[in-house]
């Protein structure tokens, strides 16, 4: 009786103890909650660095209490967990249940809220992170079982995703409040849809009420450029077999919320007014509406009014289009000649484009990849079904047909996407005249002049070198390239690059890699270029010289390296020029590595981690690079890196986790094992890479520093020997190491560990890499033995193949080396 009577003692003073020191208010800056220890108003759970709250508060103009996450201060609410049960009074309690959950109580002990989960132990507990996550942990397994970031409310927060399942259709989305000053369920929701296309829609109950256009892989496309939505935003859209998610990652707390008018406001913090402050307001314009102008209606802001019909089309209802009233849209005034009367004089005549420019897409396009990539393979598709009425080309997205009413057009002067609208033939005017004589260029005369147009320009190039002998042409070289479509890509002629690069004068040679020399040049606008020319002595072709051009042409990320175009009379490639050359020049410089603090080490790590996971999972193309190392990342002129050198690389399809091939392609050093030895590659292998060059960037040391070592075969086995001794200091470049940063350092090194893990199936995915670098998974694994002991097997693999001649001259790329 005693005990128990002291207990209820301290339980009632402990708030009075605790908060002793507080002036303003009595606030507890507990860090969790368990089953001895619970919060009841005005008591409050902080994350460690502060920053955020969980506790009781009202919203404006109201007396209810809710439990609620903020940031900085009770005005910026970003998650509400009893939101269609609040307290009628100051009396809430948040608290560890029997059957441990997480529970919201009344002064009658009446449950408002719980987690709801099933067999969790008892004696759970709960913990506010500093990710702003309120994770519930089992008190036996240490595992987390539920989640704030897994039940968002109205705010989309870092690192929280919205996803679709597309085997369930279970989604995890944003609901908007009732009113400013009611955050129960309001009539507006915001999800991620998953249909021929990845959008993000707002939708009015079940209506859709805005919808963003299709994720390219690099930006929402029916977003005006000052409200874009992209990935330089730290937007990532993740797709595979089962699930796609949205999420984005700033380095500042910044917010997406959908208020309850439905639009979906962005805020960032401001320590000065200690609120989060609105930057913009996306979806707010008239035009955003959904189907403002019905079908086959175009919104446009400019003009007055801003509906009309397109080209070809005419108001269904006359009157109600006068008084401004657009929803039912337009339809057509000339049947499409499968839609004609076979008795009709206009039968024969076939229907044709016209071209709408700079527009959002309509919704619900159909993307097939049955389709060629180029744009005239897109137009010949669509004329040959009846049902088609519209395409478009879009360089990462490829070839989009519509089959339904054109619904949800929008004029977006800052954009670059035409829509191409199937038109009658009496339709088309002049416009016909104008249209079908680039079409049948395209379509029949167009492969003739090009090969026309390359003789006569081979010729004139050979003769002004020189070339005594008449000859033809190598038309075994260059047939294949004709048939590779590369939409949006220059073909330079080679007189115009020998001009850029003063006839590639060894002064303008930036490097030589194993596809060949590198040579910086300038066209004649002072655009700078990098001419990448293929070297006969490489060991490769016009098979990885076709690879690099069809893949990097489809590919558009702020991390990978932008290819301009190409010259077919020779194996010649044109891409962006780097200013800051490639990241070998400075981590294994003595001179340069002291440029390269950690601050920076890490946004590079970072920016070759977001380059991978969006070959691998981002892209709507599923990439394998083969051969990531520290020379094919190039530098920016502020030095974001960017993946280069795309002629090794191999495409999956989305059945695809693994590959066989009998040719072993990469560099020494880089190469994972199972590649190696049997000639397997995957995900994984890209893994292995990123995991040495990680290690490489933490110590400035290159992979193969270590061959005279008696100990270590190479820096994985030196890293490795550091690791298990718990003595990591001699890893780390001293030019970088800073005690406030040991810890990133550490973690890093520790990343790097597991992806070099000798089984493939031990090392982590891009994604899974992505989220260890920004502590979104705080239980990382440790590390399994990496596969340095490889290095003896590589080495003689290597002897024997720079004897019999089939290595690169500069002993950096394997050509070939036969798979065990």
């Amino acid at each position: 009786m005693f005990v128990m009577g002291f207990s209820k003692k301290a339980r009632l003073l402990r708030p009075f103890l605790i908060c002793l020191f507080s002036t303003t208010r009595m606030v507890c800056a507990l860090d969790s909650i368990s089953s001895s220890v619970s919060i009841q108003e005005p008591e409050t759970v902080s994350s460690s660095n502060n920053m955020f709250t969980l506790g009781f508060f009202s919203p404006q103009n109201s007396t209810n209490r809710y439990l609620g996450i903020w940031c900085m201060s009770e005005s910026s609410i970003v998650w509400v967990a009893n939101r269609n049960n609040p307290l009628t009074d100051s009396s809430g309690i948040l608290t560890i249940s029997e059957n441990g959950n997480l529970v919201v109580l009344n002064g009658q002990r009446q449950v408002l809220w719980s987690t709801n989960v099933s067999q969790v132990a008892s004696n759970s507990s709960a913990q506010l992170l500093d990710s702003r996550n309120l994770v519930l942990t089992d008190g036996i397994t240490g595992v987390s079982v539920w989640q704030s970031f897994q039940h968002p409310g109205n705010t989309l927060l870092p690192y929280m995703k919205a996803s679709t399942n597309k085997r369930t259709g279970k989604q995890v989305k944003l609901t908007s409040w009732k009113s400013a000053s009611d955050p129960s369920y309001g009539e507006f929701s915001c999800s991620l849809e998953v249909r021929n296309v990845t959008e993000v829609f707002v939708w009015k109950e079940n209506h859709p009420y805005f919808r963003t256009g299709p994720w390219d892989g690099a930006e929402f496309l029916g977003v005006p450029r000052t409200d874009s939505i992209n990935n330089k935003d730290g937007f990532q859209v993740t797709e595979d077999d089962v699930t796609v998610e949205l999420y984005f990652s700033y380095k500042y707390f910044v917010t997406f919320t959908l208020n309850p008018q439905g639009k979906i406001e962005q805020r960032l913090s401001n320590s000065q007014t200690n609120r989060l402050e609105l930057m913009r307001m996306i979806g707010s314009s008239e035009c955003d509406a959904y189907g403002k102008c019905g079908p086959f209606g175009i919104c446009n802001l400019q003009t007055s009014p801003i509906c009309s019909c397109l080209r070809g089309f005419e108001p269904r209802n006359k009157e109600e289009w006068e008084r401004q009233k657009w929803t039912n849209g337009c339809v057509r005034r000339e049947a499409l000649q499968c839609e004609r009367d076979t008795n009709d004089s206009q039968v024969s005549k076939i229907d044709g484009f016209w071209r709408l420019e700079r527009v959002k897409l309509p919704d619900d396009a159909q993307v097939s990849p049955s389709f060629s990539e180029a744009i005239v393979d897109c137009q010949t598709a669509c004329l040959k079904n009846c049902s088609c009425i519209a395409y478009a080309h879009e360089r990462n997205l490829g070839c989009m047909i519509w089959y339904a009413d054109l619904l949800d057009l929008q004029s977006l002067p800052g954009e670059e996407i035409d829509v191409y609208i199937r038109l009658a033939y009496s339709e088309l005017g002049i416009g016909k005249r104008k249209m079908t004589w680039p079409i049948m260029i395209s379509v029949f005369i167009g492969p003739i002049l090009i090969t026309v147009s390359g003789y006569f320009l081979w010729k004139k190039c050979s003769n002004q070198k020189g070339e005594m002998q008449v000859q033809t042409p190598d038309i075994t070289r260059m047939m294949p390239l004709k048939q590779v479509h590369i939409p949006d890509l220059s073909l330079f002629s080679l007189r115009k690059l020998e001009t850029a690069t003063n006839n590639f004068d060894i002064s303008n040679k930036l490097g030589q890699g194993g596809f060949g020399p590198v040579y910086k040049g300038a066209l004649e606008d002072g655009q700078e270029i990098a001419v990448k020319r293929l070297s006969r002595l490489s060991g490769q072709g016009m098979e990885e010289f076709i690879n690099e051009v069809e893949l990097i042409s489809k590919l558009q990320h702020r991390n990978l390296v932008r290819l301009l175009g190409c010259c077919i009379e020779e194996e010649i490639l044109v891409y962006e020029y780097m200013p800051n050359r490639s990241l070998d020049t400075y981590i294994f410089d003595p001179l340069k590595q002291k440029s390269l603090d950690w601050e920076k080490r890490f946004t590079i790590i970072e920016g070759i981690a977001r380059g991978l996971l969006y070959l691998h999972r981002d892209s709507r193309l599923r990439i394998i690079h083969r051969d990531l190392k520290a020379s094919n990342i190039l530098l920016d002129e502020k030095m974001n890196p960017k993946i280069s050198d795309f002629g090794m690389a191999k495409l999956f399809r989305s059945s695809e986790n693994q590959a066989n091939t009998e040719r072993i392609v990469g560099t020494y050093g880089y190469i994972s094992p199972e590649y190696a030895t049997e000639g397997l590659y995957s995900e994984k292998s890209d893994v292995f890479s990123f995991g040495v060059l990680l290690l490489e960037i933490i110590s400035g040391r290159k992979n193969t520093s270590f061959y005279e070592d008696a100990e270590c075969f190479t820096l994985l086995g030196f890293a490795w020997k550091l690791w298990i001794d718990d003595n990591v200091m001699p890893l780390i470049d001293p030019q970088i190491y800073d005690p406030s940063f040991y810890k990133d350092i550490l973690q890093c090194m520790h990343i790097g560990l597991l992806c070099v893990q000798e089984l493939a199936k031990d090392r982590p995915t891009m994604a899974c890499v992505m989220s260890m670098l920004h502590s979104e998974i705080m239980d990382i694994p440790l590390p399994n033995q990496p596969a340095f002991i490889l290095r003896q097997t590589m080495s003689l693999a290597e002897e024997q193949t720079t004897k019999n001649g089939s290595c690169s001259i500069n002993k950096v790329t394997i050509s070939n080396i036969e798979g065990r």
